[in-house]
């Protein structure tokens, strides 16, 4: 089986000096290798293609068979890691929480060290003295351990 520690060093030499990070790679027992970057400006397919050219280079295919992809990560798939969170900020997301909550809200700040993130959620809110309920920002601090999943919010609005 192809190591995958092996392909993530390959894939890290490969990013370092961009903007670029390294998502996830992911090696099955049929040696499906998949390979997910990211980048805080995008990720072309010039990058992709050199990645991939890099890593046929360096795994030889003849001491062992593998089908690779080298793609970017997807738009509606969760974040996996710390950047990814980084590169969102100021962009709607959507939380879901481990105690099951569903939160979507924009994302206001990230902190790498403490793995948490700070989003901010519209409430309604009864003000005393007023009829009906008023919409309000309100930061909600969570850390990434107590979440399912965090994801890009599309909105078509």
């Amino acid at each position: 089986m192809i190591d995958k520690n092996v392909i993530s060093s390959i894939v890290e030499q490969q990013l370092e000096g961009t903007d670029g990070f390294l998502v996830d790679v992911r090696v099955s027992p049929t040696n499906v290798v998949t390979v997910e970057i990211d980048s805080m400006s995008g990720v072309d397919i010039d990058t992709c293609a050199r990645i991939t050219r890099e890593i046929e280079q360096q795994v030889d295919r003849e001491v062992e068979d593998y089908e690779l992809e080298v793609g970017s990560a997807g738009l509606t798939s969760p974040f996996k890691v710390i950047k990814q969170y980084e590169k969102n900020v100021g962009n709607e997301i959507e939380v879901l929480t481990r105690d099951g909550r569903k939160l979507s809200g924009v994302l206001q700040s990230v902190d790498p060290e403490a793995q948490s993130f700070v989003l901010t959620v519209k409430e309604k809110v009864k003000e005393p003295g007023k009829k009906r309920p008023v919409i309000v920002d309100t930061p909600v601090a969570l850390k990434i351990a107590d979440t399912k999943s965090v994801k890009y919010l599309i909105n078509f609005k």
